[in-house]
């Protein structure tokens, strides 16, 4: 994480809140990275059973606190499973890429 120019962080929605992995993942790096990685160009995509609603503002809580910028707003795949998710995914990805690339973040 120390070296990233940028990260997309994907999650399920559980319960109304971000994946287990992801939550580890922040409990175990919150204070290595604050303060390390300020400004740090991020996206979030949500595969979201219901409206991602709960996951999105836990997610953005905790990386605002991380002071890292949002470049996009978050991707929410709602509902039963379609195809065209992975599109979605992937337009962002390549929103990401051309962006580092342009040096627009």
């Amino acid at each position: 994480m120390l070296r990233a120019d940028a990260v997309i962080l994907l999650t399920t929605e559980n319960l109304g809140y971000m994946s287990g992995a992801l939550k580890d993942f922040f409990d175990r790096s919150y204070y290595q990275l604050l303060d390390r990685t300020d400004a740090l160009p991020y996206a979030l995509l949500v595969r979201a059973g219901q409206d991602g609603t709960g996951t999105c503002r836990a997610v953005t809580s905790i990386a605002s606190g991380m002071r890292w910028k949002p470049v996009h707003d978050p991707v929410v795949c709602r509902g039963r499973w379609d195809d065209t998710f992975l599109d979605r995914a992937a337009d962002l990805g390549t929103f990401m890429a051309a962006g580092l690339e342009m040096g627009l973040f």
